[in-house]
């Protein structure tokens, strides 16, 4: 079996393989610390040397220009609003306007199919005044010829 000693006591057997990896153990928690402190140290390093300064600039120019996005955003949702103020004030005024001549040209309709009708009525009144002339000059020459057509037969040496 194996044994050694280690700090004045003696390992054998059971103990021995116990206390080998108790030592490999604490070797390698040792050099794991090493590590995070090593780690540690070089970002120590970095942060030291981050320029805050730069940084505290970077952000007020990003700020300001972050602000004059908003600005302007808020410019062109205000003219946005505006326009579109100003297109439904148009739109109202063109569709009362609209409004005001359909209802002009409806009267001037209305005028117009009423004088049509009258003018249609007229113009069969005169027809019919016509007509009746007419038929009563044709009666009168027709008497009037039938006369002088009866005065020849019954004279017709008369002239």
């Amino acid at each position: 079996m194996a044994e050694f000693e280690f700090a004045g006591m003696t390992f054998k057997g059971g103990k021995a393989a116990i206390v080998f990896t108790a030592l490999s153990t604490l070797g390698g928690a040792s050099w794991a610390a090493f590590e995070v402190y090593k780690d540690y140290m070089d970002m120590k390093e970095i942060v030291q040397n981050i320029d805050v300064g730069a940084i505290d600039a970077r952000n007020a120019v990003i700020e300001t220009k972050l602000d004059e996005a908003i600005d302007y955003t808020r410019d062109i949702k205000n003219s946005l609003k505006d326009d579109i103020t100003r297109i439904e004030r148009v739109s109202d005024t063109t569709s009362g306007r609209v409004k005001d001549i359909q209802s002009e040209i409806d009267g001037r309709l209305r005028e117009v199919s009423d004088l049509a009708r009258e003018t249609e009525k007229d113009v069969r009144d005169t027809m019919r005044d016509l007509e009746d002339r007419i038929e009563n000059k044709m009666d009168k020459l027709e008497t009037s010829l039938e006369d002088k057509l009866q005065k020849a037969l019954d004279n017709p040496l008369a002239d």
